[in-house]
């Protein structure tokens, strides 16, 4: 593992490219040196009501911010932003669309897929929305989505939305009782789902899940489906015909309150059913307007894109880049299909400013040692995002040797129940290997022990937390009792742990350069000998390893202590023997420390992972330690962990 102190800058920008940066613009309105984050991250913190004032001024918001910037409570989850405003979230994000270039293209695999011009994505929710106010739609009722990263998700969510209505989606690639134990949950009024899609060259018929995923949802009176030369299951009308019905709809925005419920998020449900996390509209709007323009710089006439599916909270983020007036691309397929240079492909055809993927990905490629900066022209690409996991140095070092030299690399890291992040990237300061570089602004991030003492450098890693009120903040959790910030569920989820704070389960520490590394979650932490190590201290070492593709840690508990576990995927055509075994052990003692060791390492064909790409590490350790898997359903490769419970070598009485 690369060591933060003695580790060189990756990237330092130039001081004039770093004055030329929507942050420092804002920190000298501010009257603050444009290059001293630390002092900018203070007043923000500190001057939180100037600050949010101001962000609300900055991102160009409409509508009525009233008088009261932050409405103060003992209780953390009851704080309230702008209690007085009123606004609406679609005609924010419909009001800076580009006019010189198109506000939406569509990727799939095949390439290029279609494009919507700002007035033709204008048309497209007004003719939707005027459909679902003719069906009753009203402020409040829920639609669900179970669609691909195309056009029409976005325009669902935007038509909902200016009505007032709650918007939640899923991947078609979910299974059914996955998509159930979701939108189940929160009685949709409003159905849309697709008929197809095309996943890794593979075309996937829908009708039947989508036929059955209707039957399992009562409340749904209007069923619209998407995409398919056939007609939908009964009951569904084609998309296209809701549109061409209602041409020549004008556009109408509900003023609604700040608070106003706009997303539910589910979590991944790999430790109980999905919660259903609600988000405030304006809370949400106001995050992304700030990570947007100050943390990743995004300005009008920009292009960007994140690969993520529409089950994936990072589809939330991108939508909201509209209001930024940048143009936005969406993919809708495998990002290595039918290449690995898939999306570098999409990134200079269409000259994108910020491209987002997940850490697994670069991982990934870096395994693979494509020379991107060698086959493609990325010259307009300023801003490459990370999130997902963390991202291993040996990733960083590959971004600056195979993609692009002089790209600003930020990795980031919130998470589904602040639809947000909690730090992440910052374009006027260095980027060292391994490090995500800063809280972001507004956030009053704390690595805390099990006293809640806050730790510095040098203190190891503790709970991420923070330690003041954040517009985010989920409004409650769906059918909480009682519903709303004083809800039980929802105040033992995120505030009983540590008085006062927000943690919801990252372990963390920082860096000389005030930097953070993320360990993993929280809750997958192992303790043997009762000293706590972060999973993804692990992963860094083992994944860099050419003949290891990937792997999962887990503890299983053996003679009332913790063994660790490290479960492999080797590199094709590998097997694992005793030399590769001691190899994997010596490196892990070499980087990290003989308590990193597992005391047993087992090749399986695949690891489990969520629907969103994340290992499922407690549901590994529940099947192997004999108790019972919450929520399988969430898993998209159940086999995969029916595999590594079954190995001979984890057998309970293997070990005795």
């Amino acid at each position: 593992m690369t060591d933060p102190i003695a580790a060189a800058a990756l990237w330092t920008p130039l001081r004039e490219h770093a004055l030329d940066t929507n942050i420092a613009r804002f920190a000298e309105a501010a009257n603050i040196d444009p290059l001293d984050y630390s002092a900018l991250h203070r007043w923000s913190v500190e001057s939180s009501d100037e600050f949010w004032r101001a962000i609300w001024n900055e991102c160009d918001i409409i509508g009525d911010p009233g008088t009261e910037v932050l409405r103060r409570d003992q209780n953390l989850a009851a704080c309230r932003f702008f209690p007085e405003a009123r606004l609406n979230v679609a005609e924010n994000l419909l009001a800076h669309l580009p006019n010189d270039q198109p506000a939406i293209v569509a990727y799939n695999e095949a390439g290029l897929d279609r494009s919507l011009s700002s007035t033709e994505l204008r048309a497209a929710v007004a003719q939707l929305a005027q459909a679902l106010r003719a069906a009753g739609v009203v402020a409040g009722d829920r639609i669900a989505a179970f669609v691909p990263n195309g056009p029409e998700a976005i325009i669902a969510m935007l038509a909902g939305a200016s009505i007032g209505a709650t918007f939640a989606s899923a991947s078609p690639d979910f299974g059914v009782p996955a998509v159930l134990d979701r939108f189940g949950q929160i009685e949709p009024v409003v159905l849309i789902g697709c008929l197809e899609y095309t996943y890794a060259g593979k075309h996937i018929d829908c009708r039947d899940k989508l036929a059955e995923i209707a039957d399992g949802l009562p409340t749904a009176r209007v069923k619209i489906c998407v995409g398919g030369a056939n007609a939908g299951p009964e009951g569904f009308v084609q998309w296209s015909e809701v549109l061409q019905a209602n041409v020549g709809a004008a556009l109408k925005f509900e003023q609604l309150p700040f608070d106003h419920p706009w997303y539910v998020l589910f979590s991944s449900g790999t430790t109980g059913k999905p919660k259903c996390i609600v988000h405030r509209a304006g809370g949400v709007l106001l995050m992304h307007a700030k990570e947007h323009r100050l943390h990743c710089d995004i300005r009008p006439g920009d292009v960007v894109t994140y690969y993520t599916t529409t089950g994936w909270m990072m589809w939330n983020w991108l939508a909201s880049v509209l209001g930024t007036g940048a143009t936005v691309v969406v993919y809708d397929g495998s990002p290595m299909f039918p290449t690995q240079h898939q999306l570098f492909d999409m990134a200079e055809q269409q000259r994108i400013t910020l491209l987002g993927v997940s850490a697994k990905f670069i991982d990934g490629l870096a395994n693979s040692e494509l020379d991107i900066a060698g086959t493609h022209d990325l010259s307009a690409l300023r801003t490459i995002c990370s999130t997902g996991s963390p991202l291993s140095p040996r990733g960083f070092e590959y971004v600056y040797s195979s993609i692009k030299a002089d790209v600003h690399l930020a990795s980031i890291s919130g998470g589904t129940d602040l639809c947000a992040s909690f730090v992440g990237g910052v374009p006027t300061q260095p980027v060292y290997s391994g490090e995500i570089q800063a809280p972001l602004l507004g956030m009053a991030v704390e690595f805390v022990d099990e006293s809640s003492h806050a730790l510095g450098v040098g203190d190891g890693p503790g709970e991420l937390v923070c330690a003041q009120p954040f517009p985010s903040q989920p409004l409650g959790l769906w059918n909480d009792d009682p519903y709303g910030p004083d809800g039980r569920s929802y105040r033992a989820t995120y505030y009983d742990r540590f008085e006062g704070k927000w943690a919801h389960g990252d372990f963390a520490s920082w860096t000389v350069h005030g930097g953070a590394v993320i360990h993993g979650r929280s809750d997958a932490t192992l303790n043997p000998g009762g000293v706590r190590i972060g999973t993804a201290d692990i992963y860094r070492v083992v994944d860099a390893m050419p003949e290891v593709a990937e792997s999962i840690a887990f503890g299983q508990t053996v003679d009332n202590d913790v063994k660790i576990i490290l479960a492999v995927k080797l590199a094709p055509g590998l097997a694992l023997d005793d030399a590769l075994t001691a190899r994997i052990k010596s490196t892990i003692r070499a980087a990290l420390s003989p308590r990193h060791v597992p005391g047993i390492v087992v090749a399986v064909p695949d690891l489990p992972r969520t629907f969103s790409g994340k290992l499922v590490e407690l549901a590994v350790a529940d099947a192997v330690n004999g108790r019972a898997v919450r929520n399988r359903g969430s898993i998209v490769n159940p086999e995969a962990l029916d595999a590594i419970a079954a190995h001979p070598a984890l057998r309970r009485d293997a070990h005795s």
